[in-house]
C-alpha cells in the first residue's frame, strides 16, 4: 500500500491590467503562417493549430506554438523580419535559391565560401530546400526572433502606458545589441572566442560587428550562450560580451509571461512555478480561471484548480465510490485506491491502515480474515501463511522461508540452490555428502570427469597402473586379479615371452601367437630358423631350440 504523490499547492499574488488598442510597426515586416499546420509533437492527436485566445498553444492538442510545422509565405528574409535595411539584388552575397538553400550568410560571395561554411554544420542544421535543416531554420526563427519581441503589431496584451517603454526597449536593444554576423576567411591565426580552440589563418569563420575583428567564431560556435542552439541566420544580440538569440537577450532585462509568450513592462505581474506571469494568464491549465490568490495544483509543470483537478486526475475511492480530493490520503495498492477512512478489511471493516494485509477477488482483508478463508497451508510445519508472509514455492509446493530447508542439516535454503528428490530438499552440501558417486580409491566425490571399470567408478587420476601408477584413462590396458595393469607393465609382469625375440607376447588388442610343448612364438616371429619363412599354418621340424621348415630339415640331414 503506498499514498499517492504529494500534491503541490501554491498562492500567488493579483495585479489589475487593462486591454490596449491595437498599432502597427512600420518597417517590420513577418509572414509566419501557422493556422491549421500540423503538430510534430503529438502528431495525429491534433486537427491543426487553433491559437488559443491568449496562451502560446493550440487549442485542439495543447501543445505549444512552436511544436507545429509553423512556415512564411515567402522565403524568409532575416532583415525584414527585424526590420533592418533590406539588401538590394545588386548588393546581395548570391541568392540562396539557386544552390538549393533557403539562407545562405552575409560576406558570401561565391559557392564555395557557402560550401565550406555549412560544410562545418551539423547535417540536420543545414537549410537545403526541403530537408530537415529547412525545416529547423523556420522553427528558429520563431523561436529566436519571437514576432512580439519585434514588432508592436503583434503584442496583444501589452498596456498602452507601457508602449512607450517597449519601443524604447526595442530601440536601444537594435541599436546596441542586435546585428546581423558575417563569414570570411580568418586573416591571422586566433582563438575560437566560444571554444578556445585554434583558428588558423584561412580558417572559415564567423565574425560579428559588433566585436572587434580580432573576436572570430567556428561556425559550429556561433550559438546563444543560453539555449546553445546555433544562431539562426548569424543573427545575434551582445550582452555583456556574450552573444544570445534574440529571445534570451531579451529575458535577461524583462520578465517573459509563461502564458503568452509576451515580455512583461509593468511593474507588477504575478510569480509562480518559477516563472512570470501576466496577472491575468496565471490560469488554470483546464477551464482558463485565473489562479492568481489561489489554491493551484502542478501537474505535468501545468497549474490546475483544485476542482479540474479533482475532475481531471483524482482518483475514485473503492470503496464509497466518491472522488479522493486534494485535501484527503490517497491509499493504494495496485490499480485501486481508497480513503483513508475507507481502507477497511471487507469481512470484519477494520482499518488497514498501516497494517498487514490480503488481497482476493478485488478485494483486501486483515490478516486473520485472509488467512481464516484463503490462506495456503506450509509443506514443511503445516501452518497457514498469514497474509504478508513471504513464501518459498517450488513446483506445487511452497513452505514458509524458515521451513525451506535442508532435510539433513535443517539448514535454510533461502534463494541458494539446492536438489530435490522424491519428497526431501536437500541442499547442495548434504546431497553430495548422501548421494553422489564417489571413487573406489579415494573415496572422495567425483564431481566430473570420473571412469568406470568393472561397474566401479573411479575419478580419472586415480584410476592408474597397479605397478608403475601412470594413469590408464584413455589408454590401453588390461588386468591381472581384478587389478588394472598397463600394456608395457604387464607384459613385463604376467605374459609368456616369445621363443624367439624373447618380447612378452600381451595379447593386448587380439594379438596372435603359436604355442608348442611349452615355447611360444609371437606370429610373426614363427618363421624357419634357417630360410626365414613363416611356418603359421605349416609343418615343421625342431631342431633343439630351433624350428626348421621342412625343406630346410632335408638339406641339413643331406
Amino acid at each position: 500500500m503506498t499514498p499517492s504523490p504529494t500534491k503541490e499547492l501554491m498562492n500567488s499574488t493579483t495585479i489589475s491590467r487593462r486591454p490596449r488598442e491595437e498599432f502597427a510597426e512600420k518597417g517590420v515586416i513577418i509572414r509566419e503562417v501557422d493556422d491549421g499546420v500540423r503538430c510534430e509533437q503529438c502528431k495525429s492527436d491534433c486537427t491543426g493549430f487553433a491559437a488559443h485566445d491568449w496562451r502560446k498553444t493550440c487549442q485542439s492538442c495543447k501543445c505549444p506554438r512552436e511544436a507545429h510545422a509553423i512556415y512564411q509565405q515567402q522565403t524568409t528574409n532575416v532583415h525584414e523580419r527585424l526590420g533592418f535595411k533590406v539588401v538590394s539584388p545588386a548588393e546581395a552575397s548570391v541568392d540562396p535559391r539557386d544552390l538549393g538553400y533557403t539562407w545562405v550568410p552575409s560576406g558570401a560571395r561565391v559557392s564555395s565560401l557557402i560550401s565550406r561554411y555549412f560544410d562545418q554544420l551539423p547535417l540536420d542544421k543545414v537549410p537545403r530546400i526541403g530537408s530537415e535543416g529547412a525545416r529547423f531554420r523556420e522553427q528558429q526563427i520563431s523561436y529566436q526572433l519571437p514576432k512580439q519581441d519585434l514588432s508592436l503589431e503583434h503584442c496583444k496584451h501589452l498596456e498602452v502606458q507601457y508602449e512607450a517603454s517597449y519601443e524604447d526597449f526595442v530601440t536601444a536593444r537594435n541599436e546596441i545589441a542586435l546585428d546581423i554576423a558575417y563569414i570570411k576567411d580568418a586573416p591571422y591565426d586566433e582563438h575560437c572566442a566560444h571554444c578556445d580552440q585554434e583558428i588558423g589563418t584561412g580558417d572559415m569563420v564567423v565574425a560579428a560587428p559588433k566585436f572587434v575583428e580580432s573576436v572570430m567564431w567556428h561556425p559550429k560556435c556561433f550559438s546563444c550562450s543560453t539555449c546553445h542552439e546555433l544562431l539562426v541566420d548569424l543573427t545575434y544580440c551582445v550582452h555583456e560580451d556574450k552573444i544570445y538569440c534574440e529571445r534570451h537577450y531579451a529575458e535577461m532585462l524583462k520578465p517573459r509571461c509563461a502564458g503568452c509568450d509576451e515580455l512583461i513592462f509593468s511593474g507588477e505581474y504575478t510569480k509562480a512555478m518559477d516563472k512570470d506571469w501576466h496577472s491575468g494568464h496565471f490560469c488554470c491549465w483546464q477551464c482558463d480561471e485565473s489562479l492568481t490568490g489561489q489554491r493551484y495544483v502542478i501537474r505535468d509543470d501545468h497549474p490546475y484548480c483544485i476542482k479540474c483537478y479533482e475532475n481531471v486526475f483524482a482518483n475514485t475511492c473503492e470503496e464509497c465510490n466518491k472522488i479522493i480530493g486534494i485535501d484527503s490520503k490517497d491509499l493504494s495498492y495496485k490499480d485501486k485506491h481508497w480513503h483513508e477512512a475507507c481502507f477497511l478489511c471487507f469481512k470484519c471493516h477494520l482499518s488497514l491502515v498501516d497494517k498487514q494485509f490480503g488481497a482476493k477477488a478485488d478485494k483486501i482483508y486483515c490478516g486473520n480474515c485472509y488467512d481464516a478463508q484463503f490462506a495456503s497451508r506450509c509443506d514443511g510445519c503445516g501452518e497457514v501463511f498469514r497474509a504478508g508472509t513471504k513464501k518459498m514455492e517450488y513446483k506445487t509446493r511452497q513452505w514458509h522461508e524458515n521451513c525451506f530447508c535442508c532435510c539433513v542439516c535443517k539448514t535454510a535454503i533461502g534463494t541458494k540452490s539446492f536438489i530435490p528428490r522424491e519428497q526431501e530438499i536437500y541442499c547442495a552440501g548434504c546431497y553430495e555428502e548422501k548421494f553422489a558417486t564417489r571413487c573406489i580409491k579415494c573415496n572422495k566425490v567425483i564431481t566430473s570427469g570420473g571412469v568406470t571399470y568393472k561397474n566401479e567408478p573411479w575419478h580419472r587420476e586415480c584410476f592408474t597402473c597397479t605397478h608403475c601408477n601412470i594413469t590408464l584413462a584413455g589408454q590401453r590396458f588390461t588386468s591381472r586379479d581384478e587389478k588394472p595393469y598397463c600394456a608395457e607393465c604387464f607384459g613385463e609382469l604376467f605374459a609368456k615371452r616369445c621363443t624367439s625375440c624373447v618380447k612378452p607376447i600381451t595379447g593386448i588388442g587380439g594379438t596372435r601367437f603359436i604355442s608348442f610343448e611349452d615355447r611360444h612364438w609371437h606370429h610373426d616371429c614363427f618363421v624357419c630358423a634357417s630360410c626365414k619363412t613363416s611356418l603359421v599354418g605349416r609343418g615343421f621340424i625342431t631342431d633343439g631350440p630351433d624350428i626348421l621348415c621342412p625343406d630346410c630339415a632335408k638339406q641339413k640331414l643331406m
